[in-house]
């Protein structure tokens, strides 16, 4: 079961999961729990494959409008509740 999701702490795309473009943004199929979500915005596409590059996930989200930054910081937390996105340095769970 994944923990709880933590801002503070850096997060990056699970490795079992692929990105799937879409005119609304992109679907991410967990190739492991075959879990599907829909990420309905490109800007959240681009912030989940970013995320790896930055020291948090807070950091990462100060690149987004204040105006949509809590919206994706509940997007972020929902992915990896369902395990799409992982805290760096975990195992990715098949």
């Amino acid at each position: 079961m994944p923990s709880p999701f933590d801002a503070d702490r850096p997060y990056r795309l699970n490795p079992c999961v692929a990105l799937r473009p879409e005119p609304f943004g992109a679907l991410a199929y967990h190739f492991g729990n075959r879990r599907l979500s829909f990420l309905k915005a490109p800007e959240l596409v681009e912030l989940v494959r970013e995320l790896g590059r930055h020291a948090s996930a807070r950091e990462a989200l100060a690149g987004v409008p204040e105006a949509r930054r809590d919206t994706f910081r509940r997007a972020l937390a929902s992915l990896a509740a369902a395990d799409m996105i992982i805290p760096t340095g975990a195992e990715p769970q098949p």
